[in-house]
This record gives structure tokens, sequence and C-alpha cells, in this order.
């Protein structure tokens, strides 16, 4: 603002040459200036304040040779910080109002020098306080799109990194929900018949080792999935699915739990993600059969229909356990793993007693024959 002072009262001379400012000048051109102090915060106002001045100095002092540099100062602001039709309308009244004031002192015509550089000055500098706006809105806008698109990209990493964690602590709780319960089920067959029959109860050993050998084999599949690229490739055992799930069944057997399978419809193949949840919805029900309801005896049924596979895992109740409380997880992981397919999934007791479980599961679509 100093600078500006300094600058336009080395204007403020007398049209006669070169001279010293006048003090009456030089006291208009800081009055004139002094306003500028607030123009970010009323640009309006502050250059209707800064343009009477200059044009009362001008009509007092009678001085024509003087710069209208508040003036240029004040116009500059405004369209640098109001949209642009505000800005040009704004631009355009200020330089006819200023050339037509400096021509009525002057008496010279509307085509002087000095009336067309005062129009042309201020036309211009709205012209660049227009470009600066426009500028300063374009990186703001950059930056907001940056911004933006930095928080939707952090925003889905943590949406994978949720689902993946949900996916690895489902599959997790599965198999060691199921392979527990087997071994535990075991053992307790084991200890019974160690004193008794020597030879089932090494059996018994043995079908321990294989489930507890088929827990750490899925463990290591499903622990594989949190590694590093430059670490070791996880366990190449497959990933279970319906095909499976005779192995499955007998395992429960073998475990002292009755278990019925019963397959109706034309055998349809789910895709592999899909046999997978079809395959854990059976598990995690049998388990939780054993859990609750010990050696009762449970059916297995696998409905295909023409669009989707109905599966249904129920007891009778009769088994008995001991008392526990569940800690839930498993329901809501087959609830999760249903609906991540596009199927639905009901449980709940049986009125004649027992526990249901029934999931539908859609078969992929298939391609539309237009022959």
């Amino acid at each position: 603002m100093l600078v500006l002072l300094v600058a336009l009262a080395a204007t403020a001379v007398t049209d006669a040459g070169w001279s010293w400012p006048r003090p009456g000048a030089v006291g208009w051109v800081a009055l004139a200036c002094l306003p500028l102090v607030f123009r970010s915060r009323a640009p309006f106002a502050v250059a209707a304040v800064v343009v009477a001045t200059e044009l009362v100095a001008e009509l007092v002092a009678k001085n024509t040779t003087m710069i209208p540099g508040a003036s240029l100062v004040a116009v500059y602001t405004v369209a640098s910080l109001r949209p642009r039709r505000t800005a040009w309308l704004t631009g355009s009244v200020v330089a006819v109002i200023i050339a037509v004031c400096g021509l009525r002192v002057s008496g010279e015509t509307a085509v002087s020098v000095q009336a067309l550089v005062r129009f042309d000055v201020l036309i211009l500098v709205t012209a660049v306080g227009d470009a600066v706006r426009s500028r300063r809105a374009q990186l703001a806008a950059a930056e907001r799109r940056a911004v933006r698109a930095e928080q939707t990209r952090e925003e889905e990493a943590r949406r994978r990194v949720t689902e993946e964690r949900i996916r690895i602590a489902r599959e997790l709780h599965d198999v060691v929900a199921h392979h527990v319960a087997l071994v535990n089920a075991q053992a307790g067959v084991a200890q019974y018949l160690v004193r008794t029959d020597a030879e089932k109860a090494y059996r018994a050993l043995g079908d321990i080792k294989e489930t507890s050998h088929a827990a750490l084999e899925e463990l290591r599949s499903t622990v594989g999935l949190l590694r590093q690229p430059d670490d070791a490739p996880p366990s190449l055992t497959p990933v279970p699915d319906l095909d499976d799930l005779d192995s499955l069944v007998e395992s429960f057997r073998r475990a002292g739990m009755t278990v019925e399978v019963t397959r109706t419809g034309d055998r349809r193949p789910l895709a592999s993600a899909a046999g997978l949840a079809a395959y854990r919805i059976v598990q995690e029900a049998l388990t939780n059969t054993h859990k609750h309801a010990g050696t009762a005896t449970a059916s297995v049924t696998l409905a295909y229909g023409t669009e989707m596979l109905e599966i249904t895992v129920a007891d009778d109740g009769s088994g008995t356990a001991p008392p526990g409380l569940g800690t839930g997880h498993g329901l809501i992981g087959m609830h999760e793993r249903a609906a991540a397919f596009g199927g639905t999934l009901t449980a709940g007791p049986c009125p004649q007693g027992g526990f249901r479980v029934h999931a539908e599961l859609p078969f992929p679509s298939r391609p539309k024959d237009n022959r």
C-alpha cells in the first residue's frame, strides 16, 4: 500500500510540467488509497468509495494527468474475487465513468489518447483479475478432485481390507470349529475305548491324526492368503466344494454322529467360490449340530432345481451335549456366505424338535442360445 501511495503521489503534478507533487493532490491520493486496506472484505464498497474519491479529487484538483491507480487496484480486486459477469459489469462501468469524467475536466474529445488509455487500462485490469480468478478456481477444483480421489482410494482400500479380514476370519472360524469339534469327539471316543477295545481306540487315534492333518492343511491354505508376494507360496491344497461332501460327512460319522445325505434333481455345478460357500454352510451346520446336540441324527438334503440349489441341514434333537454358549459367529458366517452369492439362509428350531438350516444358492446364469 505504501509503494502504491508513493507511486501515485509522484503523478500528482500540474499540467505545466515536472514539479514537486502538490500537497492537496497528495492528500487526495492518500484518501483514495486508504479504503484499499479493506478491499478483500468488501470489494464492491471499497471500489465505490475509491472511484468516488478519485473523481472528486480530479474535479477539485483539476489534475487530469493523475493516474487512477487506486481505482485500478479496486477494480482488479472485484474481478479476482467475484463472478465473471459481475466483474466485467463493474469494470466496464468504472472505466466509462472515469473516462467521461476525465474528458469533462480536460475538455478533450471522446477519442483522445488520455480517455482511451484510461478506459483501456481499466478494461485490461478487469481482464487480468478475471483471469486470476479463473486460474484460482481451476487450481481449487483440481485440488478438490485430488482430495476426493485420494479419499476414494483410501475408502476403497479400507473396504477391501475389511472384506478380506472378514472373509479370512470366517474361513478360520469354519475350519477351526469343525476340526476341533471332531478332534474333541474322536478323543472322547478313544479315551472310552482305550481300556475296553484297543483296536477301536487305535483307529480313533488314527482318525484324530487325519482330522488334525486336514485342519493343518486348511489352516495353512487360509493363512497363506495373508502372505506377501515375496513370501513362500501357500499350500496347493484344492479348495473344498460339494464334491467333498461325502468325506466331510464320513468325518462326522467317525465322531459318532449319524448323518444321512439325500440328493434330488439333476446335479449341476456351482461356481468355484459358491461351491466353497455351500460346503462351508453344510460343514458349519453339522459342526453346530455336533456341538449342541451331540450324537443326534442329522440329515443333509441337496435339492438341485432349475435355477438354484437348496441346502437343508436338520437334526432330530435327540442327542445330548454339554451345555455351552456359542458366539454366534457361525450363523453370521453362513448368512454372509449365502448373501455373497445372491442367496438366502434361514436357521431356527424345528417345531418337532431339533434345529434346521436352510440355504438357497442360485446357479450361474446360462448364456442364451440365439440360434
